[in-house]
């Protein structure tokens, strides 16, 4: 059984790995969403479902091309967890 040392140990770098795992499909879901901002204050379209369309396909779109990588560091932490028990 982990001592409480260990078990916060876990727990923040679970959180940090999966911080750095949801930052970049996050950071384009935000670059996304302020372009259709500035291109709807720009037209003066103010349709609020215009912006989750583009926002939904570009975020799945970086998902599968980072789905290599982030694999590859789900399965180097999950060793790292193994090798620490």
């Amino acid at each position: 059984m982990p001592s409480d040392d260990v078990t916060i140990f876990l727990v923040r770098d679970t959180l940090i790995e999966a911080i750095r795992i949801a930052s970049p499909i996050l950071a384009a879901g935000v670059v996304i969403g302020l372009i259709i901002s500035i291109v709807q204050s720009v037209t003066s379209i103010q349709d609020q479902t215009l912006t989750f369309v583009p926002k939904i396909l570009v975020m799945v779109s970086v998902a599968a091309i980072l789905l290599p990588w982030i694999v590859q560091r789900m399965v180097e932490f999950a060793g790292e967890l193994f090798r620490l028990m």
